[in-house]
């Protein structure tokens, strides 16, 4: 169930387009250019997330991207809540995974949107964050692919928003899911056929 719109129309329309140019802002790349690691789109799959800017070998860029990602969808989410309702905010955070997933300044080719999702999600709910968070961390552990993690991580979402809140959320976590999951379509068809590089030798994730 979706939240009932009650912020006023204009805020929801700007919410929408500011979080949509936040989310655009590609920080792997930046950050790739700025430490003079390269263009980030000639590196390992050409994603924009952070564990393609590990196959740079930098771990410190790699951190920072994925704080930078996490960020963008926390702070778009908390902005929206503090000038409007829930509406607004779950706005706030579906659009914002949209600009990181489809950037205006990147011809919309953009990355898989799990740090994304997850940062929006910590804004939102922070206990049910936690539990996404954890999620990942525990399937990661025991399978050593962050492809894996994020999928099953993102496909708890849902469950872990019903059981800790705001249930007015649980839609969105199923939309947001949904498309992380058709993202990652070649990682699926990879985990299928046994060929999906593990963590710390190549992972094609993000």
């Amino acid at each position: 169930m979706f939240p009932d719109l009650t912020s006023p129309a204009l805020f929801l329309l700007l919410s929408a387009g500011g979080s949509y140019l936040l989310g655009s802002i590609p920080f792997g790349v930046v950050v790739a250019r700025v430490m003079g690691l390269g263009n980030l789109r000639n590196i390992g799959s050409g994603n924009i997330g952070a564990t393609n800017v590990l196959r740079t070998g930098n771990k410190m860029a790699a951190l920072l991207t994925l704080v930078l990602d996490a960020g963008k969808g926390t702070v778009a989410v908390l902005i929206a809540s503090r000038y409007g309702g829930l509406d607004m905010a779950e706005l706030a955070a579906l659009f914002v995974f949209l600009g990181h997933v489809f950037p205006v300044w990147l011809g919309f080719r953009g990355g898989k949107g799990v740090a994304t999702f997850l940062g929006a999600l910590f804004a939102l709910g922070f206990v049910a964050g936690l539990g996404v968070a954890a999620t990942w961390l525990l399937v990661a552990f025991l399978f050593r692919m962050s492809s894996a993690a994020a999928l099953l991580a993102a496909l708890a979402s849902p469950l872990w928003l019903w059981v800790l809140g705001p249930k007015a959320a649980v839609a969105l976590a199923v939309v947001l899911a949904g498309l992380i999951w058709i993202r990652h379509a070649e990682n699926i068809r990879r985990i299928l056929a046994g060929t999906e590089a593990k963590i710390g030798g190549g992972d094609r994730q993000q």
